[in-house]
């Protein structure tokens, strides 16, 4: 990889949680393999009245904490803690904004501004940015999510951040889709022509994507009360992967070539509205149960959670696209929070054989299955069917396995760590565009009136398990399972 050099990185929300768990550990390990020139900046901004030192002294705190025991070396930290400075900023008062212009003197070096702030903070942020003179033609902006809380509110921050900066300025970050897995789904389809013939709905029976953690809300209730399980991973993250195992094959990696066709899915998905909206998704809400063996309480019991919330922890959603493609496979969505394992994985099953001329072929077993994990590790398997060893034919599933960490040694990418190199280039392909969150706003709103004017509350599930019941039933009825059901 080249070496970025030449830059300054703006941290707006410097001594939050983000800043502190996942990016400032990104910049580390980029520093710590040479992937940062001398040159490069990292300019922290928050509200808090805190000296260089201090700011430094909370960096090294965090980064001890959050990274690995043998990535953390007290002479790198000391090379990286040289690139470290912190400046004090309002971002809703212009006068503040002064402090960082000094610091940001010389026009001829890039800027990125990374907004890891409440989203009503965007607005304000850019406008005083420019305001102060501080946004260059060179200049990039990443947005974090949620980019508003519906589409007209997503498209008043668009709106108002579009006023100053271009389109090719701005990256709405998805850490999704620098994983590693999804990374290599892209390898596996355009990379081998024995998938092609294979990724369409002659051959493929359903899509599963799950994402599920085993936390709950933590101390984020307040927060997690104004968004949800739907908007929070929902809109962004599950129909990204969708549209990553969906898209038509693009015509370069270019970022153009690749976002037309994850838009072109999203355009093509059925609309649920109506009566649809109760027979083709769940909501669910968890209630006290047991963790890995630890009692935890319901999201009821949450500190910052109304006592009668009926905010949605778990989705279930069943996806149609119509398209030539994939015209009649359901995609599975389904994220929750306090689930029996933190797992994010997609699921492709393949349709049975025409004709099984073995006595073990299983009803309802798909033949074949190819499984994408993010996590908790990293691995693609292929399973398939293969005789027991003796003297009948008795057929079990075997997997044919990709072990990242195994295949490929040495340090591998982080998603935030791939995702920031990008921006700092200036590469927008992992990034979403405009109209791609409208249409995903345009997708789940629909579902989120349809639960509203039902009146109906979320279906309860207990800590510890796989949701609600009725999200096995969402699959039953078209004679599916989920994958870990099978």
């Amino acid at each position: 990889m080249t070496q970025i050099s030449a830059l300054d990185v703006v941290l707006f929300g410097a001594t939050g949680d983000l800043v502190m768990r996942k990016l400032l550990p990104a910049f580390y390990h980029l520093h710590q393999d040479g992937l940062l020139a001398p040159d490069v900046r990292i300019v922290g901004v928050a509200r808090s009245g805190h000296s260089r030192d201090a700011y430094i002294a909370i960096a090294q705190d965090a980064l001890q904490k959050f990274l690995d025991k043998d990535a953390y070396d007290a002479a790198t930290w000391e090379s990286f803690a040289a690139r470290l400075d912190y400046r004090s900023l309002d971002s809703t008062k212009p006068e503040t904004f002064q402090n960082l212009a000094e610091l940001l003197s010389d026009t001829s070096r890039p800027r990125v501004y990374y907004l890891s702030t409440a989203p009503h903070l965007f607005t304000p942020t850019c406008r005083n940015l420019a305001n102060a003179g501080l946004i260059t033609p060179i200049s990039r902006v990443i947005l974090e999510k949620p980019l508003g809380v519906d589409l007209a509110s997503n498209q008043a921050i668009n709106d108002e951040v579009g006023r100053h900066f271009g389109e090719d300025q701005i990256f709405r970050i998805d850490h999704y889709l620098g994983k590693e897995p999804v990374q290599n789904l892209l390898a596996l389809r355009f990379g081998n022509v024995l998938m092609e013939p294979l990724w369409r709905n002659q051959w493929v029976r359903d899509v599963q994507i799950t994402v599920s953690e085993q936390l709950g809300v933590e101390n984020r209730g307040a927060f997690y009360e104004e968004t949800g399980a739907m908007r929070d991973m929902v809109q962004n993250h599950l129909l990204q992967l969708l549209c990553i195992v969906a898209m038509e094959p693009p015509s370069s990696l270019e970022p153009t070539a690749v976002r037309d066709e994850k838009l072109k899915v999203l355009r093509a998905l059925v609309p649920i509205w109506g009566s649809d909206v109760m027979t083709k998704t769940v909501r669910g809400q968890y209630r006290s149960g047991a963790i890995n063996g630890q009692a935890v309480k319901g999201y009821l019991e949450e500190k910052d959670v109304a006592p009668d919330s009926q905010t949605e922890t778990f989705v279930a959603i069943k996806a149609e696209i119509s398209s030539w493609r994939w015209a009649g496979v359901p995609f599975y969505l389904r994220v929750g929070k306090r689930m029996q394992e933190k797992l994010a994985e997609i699921v492709i099953n393949f349709k049975p054989v025409p004709h099984c001329i073995f006595d073990s072929c299983e009803i309802g077993r798909p033949a074949n299955s190819l499984v994408i994990q993010m996590q908790p590790d990293e691995t693609v398997q292929l399973f398939m069917n293969a005789k027991q060893p003796g003297d009948t034919m008795t057929l079990d599933p075997v997997s044919l396995s990709l072990d990242f960490l195994e295949t490929f040694k040495g340090r591998r990418l982080e998603a935030y760590e791939r995702l920031l190199m990008d921006a700092m280039r200036g590469n927008l392909t992992l990034f979403v565009r405009r109209d791609e969150q409208e249409a995903a706003w345009r997708w789940v709103e629909p579902i989120m009136k349809g639960w509203a004017e039902s009146g109906e509350k979320p279906k309860s599930y207990a800590a510890g398990t796989w949701g609600p019941t009725s999200s096995s039933a969402l699959l039953s009825r078209g004679g599916h399972l989920w994958h870990e059901e099978m």
